[in-house]
């Protein structure tokens, strides 16, 4: 589960949330904002390591490429023993130590005297399966073995990350990947649809002979995905997938791939997702939102043993995972088709790949496990702009994926029909702005913006992110409509291309 520090104060330190009545005003904001945007304090962003939960600090760190750590406003990743446990959100004051404040911090949540003080969560995420805990647990690893600590040894897995024209994140992205403790592995880039040759000229120049490199014409993630799984080739039991504005922790693929070698009959995992950088408004705003994190304790989802707290399973996909953290066993996307080429950023649907996947992953038969400790550090986009065109790609994604199990999967159908009254229910509360958190006219957030508030009521998405989020639900099945018309479109040229170039290598003889 996800920590956030509370207003007491621990060790003389206080813990501090920002709330829009104390922040400054952008005057840059895009008009679809209806006013001007709050404008946010930074967040550092670190990692803190304990010897067990009452242990002595290991270590402290800046997230990879952060800046060193200072006073103010600290939201920390929590490690016991090197294995990822919780998030903290503290205030270090000047002349205090960064790491007794946030350990300070990570005991008081953990340890509350008496009542839970922070809000309850309005939509839970999933506990591991048996009687629910009293407490969201922080995962005691004082006696597990180190992180580090290789149980079984992992597959022979290929790392496949679709690009476009962002030669400068790609190549952050890489330095970390080219820096995996697994055993046997190859790195893979998939241009797609590139107009220039920055991508090319960045794998050749800097990475040649140690990352592969394919071109895909055809615009669209699902695509360039579906073209790493071609290019992966036989010999690679396990296919993941990051993005390209991500930096892997060092054990990210070793953690991603292992339960593979463990559970034969494991399809997918998935991983921790957690904020890079917390510098700018947007990027706050989206950790505080939920952000793409799903916990710090492993789930196991099995199609034959359906949780029974997510009446809604499988088609709430986004508890699962995300798309820039997670691996197949090569054979059993390859059995369902890959991606549909239909959903994905860069398609009039807009998303909704990944989930897709995962949903058609689980009705094939096969288990699906998030693994926290499998952990990639995201980049969230810096705009105003950049978080509008998400919240309304979201929405669009969600339904669109929704349209594509109908179109394509007529076996689920009666499933889906049955809880399609509750998924609406559901996807009404996911994307609602909260009425018990004040709001300035403007429809701006109020109550605490406390990235890692993961699904919690003081919940500061603003209401016309919440506005763009179900406008992109109702577009999602015509953006979908539009892709698959796209796609048959794009098959019927290549078909009659085909046919030329075969008429004209036998010389024009019929």
């Amino acid at each position: 589960m996800t920590y956030t520090s509370s207003a007491s104060s621990t060790s003389g330190s206080s813990s501090t949330v920002r709330t829009p009545s104390t922040a400054r005003t952008s005057g840059g904001a895009r008009r679809g904002a209806r006013r001007a945007v709050a404008e946010l304090p930074p967040i550092a962003v670190a990692e803190l390591d304990l010897d067990g939960p009452d242990g002595q600090m290991l270590s402290l760190d800046p997230a990879p490429g952060g800046p060193p750590l200072g006073a103010g406003d600290v939201f920390a990743l929590v490690r016991l023993r090197g294995r990822p446990a919780a998030t903290v959100l503290a205030h270090v004051g000047s002349g205090e130590d960064p790491a007794e404040v946030l350990a300070a911090a990570f005991r008081a949540r953990r340890d509350p005297p008496g009542a839970r003080t922070g809000p309850e969560p309005l939509v839970p995420e999933a506990p591991a399966p048996g009687p629910p805990p009293a407490e969201p647990p922080v995962s005691d690893e004082s006696a597990a073995p180190p992180r580090t600590t290789v149980v079984v040894a992992p597959p022979r897995t290929t790392v496949v990350v679709a690009t476009r024209e962002r030669a400068g994140q790609l190549g952050r992205a890489l330095d970390s990947l080219l820096a995996q403790d697994h055993p046997d592995c190859r790195v893979l880039v998939v241009d797609n649809a590139p107009v220039t040759t920055a991508t090319r000229d960045l794998v050749a120049s800097r990475y040649a002979g140690r990352v592969g490199y394919v071109r895909e014409p055809r615009p669209g993630l699902a695509v360039a995905h579906n073209r790493g799984i071609a290019a992966a080739g036989a010999d690679s039991a396990v296919i993941a997938f990051t993005d390209d504005d991500v930096v892997a922790d060092p054990h990210w693929l070793t953690a991603l791939t292992e339960p593979f070698a463990a559970d034969p009959g494991l399809g997918c995992t998935t991983g921790l997702i957690l904020p890079a950088r917390l510098a700018i408004t947007a990027q706050i705003l989206l950790e505080s939102h939920g952000g793409f994190a799903k916990g710090f304790e492993p789930r196991l989802y099995d199609p034959a043993r359906p949780p029974a707290d997510e009446p809604l399973f499988p088609f709430t996909a986004g508890s699962f995972g995300s798309g820039a953290n997670m691996a197949f066993r090569a054979g059993a996307l390859r059995a369902v088709g890959g991606f549909d080429p239909a959903t994905g950023t860069g398609t009039p649907a807009r998303g909704g790949d990944d989930l897709y996947a995962f949903v058609r992953i689980l009705a094939a038969g096969h288990r699906l496990r998030y693994t926290p400790e499998a952990l990639v550090w995201h980049h969230h986009r810096e705009t105003w702009q950049d978080l509008r065109n998400q919240a309304y790609g979201y929405g669009a994604g969600l339904t669109a994926y929704l349209t594509a199990i109908l179109v394509r999967c007529p076996d689920l159908l009666p499933a889906l029909l049955v809880k399609l009254p509750r998924g609406l229910a559901h996807a009404r509360a996911i994307t609602a702005h909260r009425p018990d958190t004040a709001d300035d006219p403007a429809g701006e957030p109020g109550g605490e913006v406390a990235p890692g508030a993961h699904g919690a009521r003081a919940h500061p998405w603003p209401r016309g992110l919440s506005r763009l989020e179900r406008r992109g639900m109702l577009y999602g099945p015509l953006g979908y409509a539009k892709a698959r018309a796209r796609v048959r479109r794009q098959a019927r040229d290549e078909q009659h291309e085909a046919r030329r170039e075969h008429h004209r290598i036998r010389g024009g003889r019929p």
